[in-house]
């Protein structure tokens, strides 16, 4: 028998990524609300009780109401929003944080997909954090890069629009209120004592993500050197399918943010000087940041391979 899917919020680019990463599956049957019914609220009731595996892809309140309507204690809920990632009734869906998430994801009736600038700060402060590197006091600074995806369909438009602002031909640093909706989970989920400071920055390119912490050595527990904390972080995902740590001694002189555009897998780059160490998490903002990550935690909750149908 098919697992029944249905995607709340269809049209938004992550719904859209979604259903391009599971539409061919034999193993699940996609569930359609048709386009004039998408708003209302009884028909979006039937499909969300008729679902065995929810995929919410919509504002935080919309999200909300969503769950309200779940009166079916048999469907299991993926939300792409912001709405319960810091909720404790909710498990976080980064598989990778240990054993442990991943087997309360594989039995959790709610899972909240991190958001993208989230699982690339995730990805590299945790393990530091899990391993006793990185203090949990450390003031961390972090400077994440994403193409225009992110930032949804008028941001798109507004980027691949005839005659646009010519100022959207370089980078933009937003979020200067240091309020960025993604803090909250990053600081919940590393186990930082203090919030980080974090400058999100979008720039002219579609897809791909970039996303980096610098430290200093002395501040850092025992003092470790680049190649040090490198090894920690290898040792941490050495058996993971969807987050690799590249190699030390062969590291490029460059990386570029779009270079794991299509993918849905994240790798760590780790460099260093004397007592600086920067480390950065390279991926998809709508593959493993997004999208491909709501696939994988699907695929977890159904007890199979979890790379199935992701690019990896």
């Amino acid at each position: 028998m098919k697992t029944r899917i249905y995607i709340d919020g269809q049209s938004g680019t992550t719904g859209l990524q979604i259903y391009d990463r599971i539409s061919s599956r034999g193993d699940l049957e996609l569930m359609r609300i048709d386009e004039d019914k998408r708003h209302d609220l009884d028909e979006r009731k039937k499909f969300l009780n008729s679902a065995d595996i929810v995929f919410l892809c919509l504002p935080d309140d919309a999200a909300k109401e969503s769950v309200s309507l779940i009166e079916n204690e048999n469907v299991k809920v993926i939300d792409a929003s912001t709405a319960h990632r810091t909720n404790d009734a909710w498990d976080y869906g980064f598989p990778e944080l240990s054993k442990e998430q991943r087997e309360r994801i594989a039995v959790s009736k709610r899972v909240a997909n991190p958001g993208c600038h989230a699982t690339g700060s995730i990805a590299t402060i945790a393990p530091l954090i899990k391993t006793g590197i990185l203090p949990a006091d450390y003031p961390v600074s972090i400077y994440s890069l994403t193409g225009y995806s992110g930032g949804g369909k008028k941001m798109i438009a507004d980027y691949e629009a005839d005659g646009r602002d010519i100022r959207l031909s370089a980078p933009c640093i937003y979020g200067r209120t240091l309020k960025h909706k993604h803090v909250p989970e990053i600081t919940k989920v590393t186990g930082l004592a203090y919030a980080p400071n974090f400058l999100p920055v979008v720039d002219d390119y579609y897809k791909g993500m970039a996303t980096t912490i610098m430290l200093q050595s002395r501040l850092l527990n025992g003092t470790p050197t680049a190649k040090e904390v490198w090894e920690k972080l290898s040792e941490y995902y050495a058996d993971e399918a969807l987050v690799k740590v590249t190699d030390f001694e062969e590291k490029p002189a460059n990386i570029y943010a779009n270079t794991l555009a299509g993918k849905d897998s994240l790798e760590i780059h780790v460099c260093g000087y004397e007592d600086q160490i920067a480390v950065t998490a390279l991926f998809d903002n709508l593959g493993k940041g997004a999208s491909g990550a709501a696939v994988q935690n699907m695929n977890i909750m159904l007890g199979i391979d979890e790379k199935t149908g992701l690019n990896v």
